[in-house]
């Protein structure tokens, strides 16, 4: 494929997907666990997200193994790496280096929970200047599908993959834009049980019929009946050695002991997964650029983007998480969808897909789109780093705690 083919893919064609099958990677049938997420009601146990879908006609239960968000996310992890190797793709850094902080050095509109618009973006300057206050900032406040200009030329990825100013709203601000590529991993065809979630009701749900088993042994032997006390001081055996406020506790509450037996519905065996991409030349369409020729070469800039990271995602594989390691099962091509609905098939290398990026980059620049393949630098406001250091004091005294809300998607299980 080369630059004039994607021009006019994104000109006229509705979209590019594939499906891609996928295998554990023990083999067929070995168990995978996708990501947990809290159960409802008291002492919740973690739970599968589980969907029943109508495939090749019947209808068989599925659970979410990757979801969109999480697969976005690593797919601009992908993109990161790739920055590395020197492809010019644009994207904003904030330098923690001179803060002297523990394990963090940068952070980019790439690993960034909310991209360019992130409070952690927000919260650094650009040559002095708050970075949203900044000429730059005040443009990408401005941005919307009628001039997403702003935002190609400092960071294409929230195009992309969808990005909002959500502290931005009023006066018509607010920039919010729709994601143009989706991508997402299930299982099919996953054995369930039937059991009792509501008590009361006598509704039913499904759960795995996998299951997880879990134990520790303690090597020291501590055992239960062991009296220890926490307090104000940490933990003691005696109770006016722990401090203020000193309390009995198990063994186990201070990280000691043997942990019992247990038994879990998690994980999962299925028939197969598949990942689901699709790239939507029709949502790129909805994006304008200055007109013309800067629209087209906007939107073809982005489709490239959208290939590399597929590509760099086959290329560096599968491993979403602990005992959830997957590989393709063959290689599926992509399809190259027409507005009747039609498809034809098209198969791309990686080197093929960097370098119709590369071409792409140039083409924009050429179109008078302001691209830089620098990344546009930060630094840190002192009230940001005040508030990192702090967490990490609290947290190296073990006082912190981490606040967590239901209905996460958790890519590390």
């Amino acid at each position: 494929m080369d630059i004039n083919t994607l021009n006019r893919m994104v000109v006229e064609d509705a979209a590019l997907r594939r499906r891609q099958v996928l295998q554990p990677a023990g083999g067929k049938g070995d168990k995978v666990f996708p990501p947990t997420y809290p159960g409802e009601g008291r002492n919740p146990i973690p739970r599968h997200v589980y969907e029943r879908r109508r495939l090749n006609g019947r209808d068989v239960w599925c659970v979410l193994v990757d979801s969109v968000q999480s697969q976005a996310n690593r797919l601009e992890e992908c993109l990161l790496e790739v920055i590395r190797d020197g492809l010019p793709i644009p994207y904003v850094k904030v330098d923690f280096s001179d803060a002297k902080l523990n394990g963090i050095s940068a952070v980019t509109s790439l690993d960034a929970p909310h991209r360019v618009y992130d409070a952690i973006l927000r919260d650094s300057l650009y040559k002095n200047e708050p970075f949203m206050e900044s000429e730059i900032g005040r443009r990408l406040a401005k941005a919307s599908p009628r001039d997403a200009s702003a935002l190609l030329e400092v960071s294409p990825t929230g195009l992309v993959f969808g990005a909002w100013h959500s502290t931005g709203e009023g006066g018509g601000f607010g920039a919010k834009f729709a994601r143009c590529l989706t991508s997402e991993i299930i299982a099919v065809d996953v054995p369930v049980d039937e059991v009792v979630g509501n008590q009361r009701t006598g509704e039913l749900e499904v759960q795995t019929s996998g299951r997880r088993t879990g134990s520790r042994i303690d090597p020291l032997g501590v055992l239960k009946k062991v009296k220890v006390f926490k307090g104000e001081n940490g933990w003691s055996t005696i109770k006016s050695e722990a401090g203020k406020n000193a309390k009995e506790a198990k063994p186990s509450e201070i990280n000691h002991g043997n942990i019992a037996p247990s038994v879990q519905p998690l994980g999962v065996t299925c028939d197969y997964l598949e990942q689901t991409f699709v790239l939507s030349f029709a949502a790129l369409r909805r994006l304008h650029f200055g007109g013309a020729e800067k629209d087209t070469m906007g939107r073809s800039l982005l489709a490239a983007l959208g290939l590399v990271a597929l590509t760099e995602q086959d290329a560096r594989g599968y491993a979403l998480r602990s005992r959830c390691d997957l590989v393709c099962d063959g290689r599926a091509p992509l399809e190259l969808v027409h507005p009747d609905g039609s498809t034809n098939s098209i198969t791309l290398q990686r080197d093929e897909v960097r370098a119709l990026y590369r071409a792409a980059f140039q083409a924009a620049r050429e179109a008078n789109l302001a691209l830089s393949s620098e990344p546009l630098g930060l630094k840190p406001q002192d009230k940001l780093i005040e508030i990192v250091r702090k967490s990490q004091e609290l947290a190296l005294a073990l006082e912190g705690g981490e606040e967590t809300g239901a209905g996460q998607d958790e890519s590390r299980s």
